[in-house]
């Protein structure tokens, strides 16, 4: 099948496209294209394939009705389901190890079972965050030695960078623009196709995937690099007794001042995606400069919110020994049940270090996964909570303005508000 083929299937809504990795990525992505075409979604993780089959997202990114309406959509975890395939589309995470190096196995291993799984003319479109020349140079090598096929004369490949924003019911995966690129340009095309078929918002066809991928991966690294200068607007302003959210209200008066506010940079984009470029930069010879430094101040902003606390305690008297303090939420965003790479535990382990007994509730996370990743003990609620030396919010759910926060602490208690959540005269101190 050449390209020509494949865009008429395209068009015709017969070609068969296979997910890999049903996450908080690939599952909305599988959703949208089982309305479509014939999607086979592809998971290594049992118990989520039959989560899906019996209509549920633990991930919250699709609801049962959803799932319903994806007719043409089926799960598996067999590379044998997966031969007829002509798009594989791949969504598996790229972390980073703990010395912050691109930790491309997730991506290695999914390369591996598409190769076991290609056949001639199939198109492999990559959405995971890698750097610049990734695709082409780690895993089309991977995909040549399990097929045997050769590269853009027997298969070729894509780039469509993902766009997931979890937890935003606005912006879902179909409503916002999309980046494609193929490895040919007539390649380039038919994927674009295909994307633009489920995408309402319209794609952005880059001259080629190294373009795409570079496209990607500054994204984060720019929204880093400007919570980190916010972040170190708030360390300057704390030193001059000046509120940083007040400031930035101020700023923000001005039509073109850009709405950023400090904050933990947690997930598995904005604190992650900066050292893959900077991996691939190093590579070259260059070292970045502005944005490893973007990346160290963020790093640092957990250790510093629980400093400001145990400040605030001394303050007020309390021994810090010992003392109980309430950590409202553990996922790295609001509203989202996602814990990856959540720097809440950095506030945590500081507080703990400190000699804290730290307690931490949040509705929205799961205490199997939080348990898995952080070895935290979730409060399964906070009916018989009380009497908390201090409360730090970490993290804004909607579900946090029905607590009565009084009724949790002492009298003498710090409250800190990492958000900017509650009204200011309401808290001891925030970012």
């Amino acid at each position: 099948m050449n390209a020509t083929s494949l865009l008429s299937r395209i068009e015709a809504r017969e070609a068969r496209v296979a997910i890999i990795g049903l996450g908080y990525v690939g599952l909305p992505l599988a959703v949208e294209f089982g309305k479509q075409y014939e999607v086979v979604g592809f998971d290594i993780n049992s118990r989520r394939l039959d989560e899906l089959r019996a209509g549920h997202d633990r991930t919250l990114e699709t609801t049962s009705e959803e799932l319903r309406k994806a007719t043409r959509l089926s799960y598996t975890h067999r590379i044998e389901d997966l031969r007829k395939t002509d798009v594989f589309i791949v969504t598996v995470p790229t972390p980073i190890d703990r010395h912050k190096r691109p930790d491309l196995t997730p991506l290695v291993k999914a390369s591996e079972t598409v190769g076991q799984a290609l056949k001639p003319g199939a198109v492999v479109v990559y959405e995971s965050t890698v750097y610049p020349g990734c695709t082409e140079e780690d895993c089309v090598p991977i995909l040549e030695k399990f097929s045997g096929l050769k590269f853009n004369k027997d298969f070729f490949c894509g780039y469509s960078p993902e766009r997931i924003n979890p937890g935003d019911k606005v912006h879902t995966v179909s409503k916002i623009r999309k980046i494609t690129s193929g490895s040919t340009p007539e390649i380039g095309k038919a994927v674009d196709a295909l994307y633009r078929s489920i995408i309402a918002a319209g794609t952005h066809l880059a001259s080629c995937i190294k373009v795409a991928e570079a496209a990607k991966v500054i994204e984060n690294s720019q929204r880093d690099i400007n919570i980190a200068f916010v972040n170190e607007l708030s360390l300057i302003f704390e030193r001059m007794g000046i509120d940083t959210q007040e400031v930035l209200e101020a700023a923000g008066t001005k039509w073109n001042f850009l709405p950023f506010r400090p904050g933990l940079v947690g997930g598995h984009c904005i604190g992650v995606d900066p050292y893959y470029l900077t991996h691939k930069a190093e590579s070259l010879g260059y070292h970045p400069e502005i944005i490893l430094a973007g990346r160290r101040l963020n790093d640092t902003m957990g250790a510093h919110v629980a400093n400001r606390v145990v400040k605030l305690m001394i303050q007020r008297g309390q021994r810090i020994q010992g003392a109980r303090v309430l950590v409202l939420g553990i996922t790295f965003k609001e509203n989202c049940p996602d814990i990856r790479n959540s720097h809440v535990i950095d506030v945590i382990q500081e507080l703990k270090d400190f000699g804290c007994q730290v307690a931490v509730y949040d509705p929205w996370a799961d205490p199997d996964d939080v348990r898995h990743e952080y070895g935290l003990e979730l409060m399964s609620g906070l009916d018989a909570g009380g009497g908390f030396d201090a409360v730090v919010l970490a993290v804004a759910h909607e579900k946090f303005r029905a607590l009565d926060l009084a009724r949790l602490r002492k009298a003498n208690a710090v409250l800190f508000d990492i958000k900017a959540f509650l009204a200011r005269e309401q808290v001891d101190g925030r970012l």
